[in-house]
């Protein structure tokens, strides 16, 4: 999974680099899909959360037969949801397009592009539901190898498409098309030798399946939305410094994106093995694996902090030929990223709670971290001591949240294990009687 995340992160930045050659305008274009596809990724990867939790879930019970239907409904749903928001982006293309800023004479060339990338949105959430279901079912090795496969095509294809077949802008979104659809044969043809699948018309059990994907769905796809309103409120706070600080902190961002990657990995390897071991009721050893994933976070973290702590000074330089945003990024790579053991620890705990079939609590977890810890801390660093109080801001944001959240699964899974333990009580005697 660590390899599929970085390859994904890779094409889209050579994708933007191909398409950075045709111009600033359609480098434009491509700038105002990325509000919208972040709506779209927020529905495809809450029902994604929601695949791993209940078919793993369903497999720890060996009700295999209700994990196949499960797989069959997440298939059916995915199809049909995010259809229905692509149909209706496109309907409403001119007044998203107008309502995010876009100028009159850019719209032509939004338009061009967004027919094609609407179609190739579907065709990459529909893989990435593939994705879902063959990591719930315990295989995260062919996920990873396709997503890397993906990847490479695209790149491959991007030139091809853009312009040895002067395609330009739409170009990319065809080379995107083309590398998700060669992909998800590979991903369903494996689903369905592995019989990961099934279709049912039975009503009870297509409305059983449907509320338990619905019920960690929609809370799970609102705390992939907390993230992007969070980062809008950061950077409005920040905007006040100029625009230096603003392309500094941007640039620090992307350095943290890169810097948890192996977090992200975390975060989609675990949930399969918590479901499975909640199918069978085994919290205690629930608990020895998400100790074992923390501990592992927090040393890996740290050793990413003081790497980019000794390296500061010529990273950034790299990063920004401009003396005073590097100066920026170095103060910010000193400090802040030591927090992100902690900002690993609340996404871990969020993942946790999301397979445990606690989606509220997850999305409790999510929106205290922002909306509690870091943009408060954020907006009263700044407003004290300025640029150095935005940093320890974040720097105290991130320890708080970390914390917070460790807290609220420990009583979690000390709730759990208490319940599981008196209702063994309870059954051990009538057993022997």
């Amino acid at each position: 999974m660590l390899f599929g995340v970085l390859s994904l992160m890779s094409f889209q930045l050579v994708d933007s680099a191909f398409i950075g050659q045709l111009g600033v305008d359609p480098l434009a274009a491509l700038g105002f899909t990325i509000p919208v596809y972040q709506l779209i990724i927020g529905i495809q990867v809450g029902l994604g959360i929601a695949t791993t939790a209940v078919i793993s879930r369903a497999l720890g019970q060996e009700d295999i037969a209700h994990a196949k239907n499960l797989g069959g409904v997440v298939i059916l749903m995915g199809a049909l949801v995010i259809a229905l928001t692509c149909l209706s982006l496109w309907f409403f293309k001119v007044t998203v397009a107008t309502a995010l800023g876009a100028e009159a004479f850019l719209l032509p060339t939004i338009i061009e592009y967004w027919h094609p990338w609407l179609f190739s949105a579907w065709t990459g959430a529909m893989l990435y539901f593939g994705y879902s279901i063959s990591r719930a079912n315990g295989n995260t090795l062919l996920p990873g190898l396709v997503m890397v496969f993906c990847s490479l095509l695209n790149i491959a294809l991007d030139p091809i498409f853009i312009f040895y077949f002067d395609f330009g802008l739409p170009g990319a979104a065809y080379a995107s098309i083309t590398s998700f659809l060669i992909g998800g044969v590979v991903v369903f043809r494996q689903i369905y030798i592995n019989g990961w699948v099934s279709f049912t018309a039975n009503k009870t059990k297509l409305t059983l399946a449907v509320k338990q994907l619905n019920a960690i769905t929609m809370p799970a796809t609102l705390s992939q939305f907390m993230p992007a309103l969070s980062a809008m409120l950061a950077t409005a706070i920040i905007a006040a410094y100029g625009a230096t600080v603003v392309a500094a902190w941007g640039l620090g961002t992307r350095l943290e994106f890169f810097s948890i990657v192996v977090v992200l990995a975390l975060t989609m390897s675990l949930p399969p093995m918590v479901g499975k071991l909640l199918g069978k009721n085994k919290f205690n050893d629930i608990d020895k694996l998400v100790k074992i994933a923390a501990s592992f976070v927090l040393v890996w973290q740290l050793l990413i902090g003081l790497i980019w702590l000794v390296t500061s000074g010529l990273i950034a330089p790299l990063l920004s030929a401009d003396l005073d945003i590097s100066s920026i990024v170095v103060s910010y790579m000193q400090l802040v990223p030591f927090s992100y053991s902690a900002l690993g620890i609340c996404m871990l705990m969020v993942s946790v709670c999301n397979a445990l079939g606690m989606p509220l609590r997850a999305l409790l977890i999510s929106l205290v971290r922002l909306f509690v810890c870091y943009l408060p801390l954020l907006w009263l660093g700044a407003k004290m001591y300025g640029l150095t109080g935005i940093f320890c801001g974040a720097f105290l944001g991130n320890i708080m949240a970390g914390l917070l959240a460790w807290l609220t699964y420990r009583k979690t899974i000390t709730q759990l294990i208490e319940k599981q333990r008196a209702i063994n009580e309870l059954t051990i005697p009538a057993g022997i009687s």
